[in-house]
């Protein structure tokens, strides 16, 4: 039953994306609905079910807080002129050949320091969209290139929500789990830089036009002043995020610091910058390309992603508490004889868990749970499950268009999560070359640790 469930529900969503074409919003709610019906016919009163996706949306409280508050960041970030600097300078310094591999580089050291990529997508990201356009790379390249930065710095930090729960969840070390990723991910990120530097010698050998480079600086010199002062919120996001600061007090900090910059340096007006932290930005400049750059951000802004996050995380809890996803997992584990088909099982459960659950953390925690004492009977270090663990949730998450991690990554950028999926290198890669190497007796830790990890 649970089996069928989740194979009516995943065909349900994948059919109204693919072949209806319709809006996720009412694909999600219809599938909330049914689980309702669901659970109803299975003997669960309504009260508890409504009990299941309120304790969920709970759960899930601190990363809709930080959906609001990236809008704030988006908008803050643009009136003090530091999206408008460091546009200014990447089309200064970032050679058309070498802005893939660059900005692939730039995003993993942002999103390593700061141990989130959602901040690293939203702010390098959104710079990096538009001097690739301007310098006439694809968006969904550039989109992909920016992801798959962000995911590697996210999944390879000591600082991560998601590298930490991943540890935690299999009951490993914290720095043994990242040494355990470095095998697989280490040569997949090669890989993806190789492609991208090339790709990047590509596009960059065609002929640019420079009236389009030359028109946008112009505007930003008339629209901003240019300025390193205008980069400190950059700054203080890294010195925060490196010092584990919870991540809404960074988001917080950074845009009041952007705020006051924005009225000290850019002279925009108090009422001005109050009015744009819900609507966002709307100014009119001499560059078309600047005005998409610049009028956006803003809380409302983030009501479309907001609104869709709350339906994903509701059926999440739901498939959750209902036990759909251990029915079916802990046979599967069970029944697995071979070390290799382990790691291949771990990993996949991680992804369909990620594609049912819609977000990686709630994926992460039940795989961790699920395998556990299957990884034990089997004597393989337990570094090697919080490996899968990521490699199936943490970066697949940004691949399948109805998870939180996907819409967001979609609304940011502006590129849709199907376009920007197979640039998105190291997202794809990992997993497939991840289980590759363990059918290969390749990437295994030579010995066990057993005590877990306090971190």
């Amino acid at each position: 039953m649970a089996a069928t469930s989740i194979a009516i529900l995943l065909t349900w969503l994948v059919a109204g994306l693919f072949i209806l074409e319709a809006g996720l919003h009412g694909l999600l709610l219809t599938a909330l609905v049914s689980l309702v019906g669901l659970g109803l016919w299975l003997g669960t009163p309504y009260h508890t079910l409504r009990k299941f996706v309120f304790d969920g949306l709970a759960a899930a409280m601190p990363a809709l807080i930080i959906f609001i508050l990236i809008g704030v960041v988006i908008a803050s970030f643009i009136q003090s002129g530091t999206v408008g600097t460091l546009v200014y300078f990447g089309l200064q310094l970032l050679r058309p050949e070498l802005f893939l591999p660059g900005g692939l580089l730039l995003c993993s050291f942002m999103s390593f320091a700061t141990g989130t990529s959602w901040g690293t997508v939203a702010t390098c990201g959104i710079v990096l969209m538009s001097v690739g356009q301007s310098l006439g790379f694809p968006l969904p390249l550039t989109a992909g290139m920016v992801i798959a930065g962000a995911s590697f710095g996210d999944k390879m930090s000591p600082v991560s929500d998601t590298t930490n729960l991943a540890a935690m969840s299999a009951g490993t070390n914290l720095y043994r789990h990242i040494h355990a990723m470095s095998l697989t991910t280490g040569p997949c990120y090669l890989i993806a830089l190789v492609i991208f530097a090339v790709l990047g010698s590509a596009y960059g050998a065609a002929p640019a036009d420079p009236t389009a480079a030359s028109a946008l600086l112009a505007a930003l010199d008339a629209t901003f002043t240019v300025h390193w002062i205008t980069l400190i919120p950059i700054a203080l996001m890294l010195i925060l995020g490196w010092r584990r600061v919870p991540p809404e007090a960074v988001l917080i900090a950074a845009s009041f610091s952007a705020l006051m910059i924005a009225w000290g340096l850019q002279g925009v007006t108090l009422a001005t910058l109050l009015t744009s932290l819900y609507a966002g930005v709307s100014r009119e400049t001499a560059s078309p390309l600047l005005d998409t750059l610049i009028n956006r951000g803003g809380i409302g802004a983030m009501a479309w992603t907001l609104t869709l996050a709350i339906l994903a995380i509701g059926m999440g809890a739901l498939l959750s508490q209902l036990n759909l996803l251990r029915a079916l997992l802990e046979p599967i584990a069970q029944r697995i004889q071979r070390p290799a088909q382990l790691l291949t099982a771990s990993t996949t459960a991680a992804a369909a868990s990620n594609a049912a659950l819609t977000e990686p953390y709630a994926a992460i925690i039940l795989n961790g749970q699920v395998f556990q004492d299957v990884y034990d009977r089997h004597d393989i270090d337990r570094a090697m499950l919080s490996r899968t663990l990521e490699e199936g949730s943490t970066l697949t998450a940004a691949l399948i268009p109805w998870t939180t991690t996907a819409i967001f990554y979609s609304a940011i950028l502006g590129v849709s999560s199907l376009d920007y999926a197979p640039f998105a290198l190291l997202n794809w890669m990992n997993p497939i070359i991840g289980i590759a190497m363990a059918w290969l007796g390749l990437g295994y830790l030579t010995s066990k640790v057993d005590t877990p990890s306090t971190d």
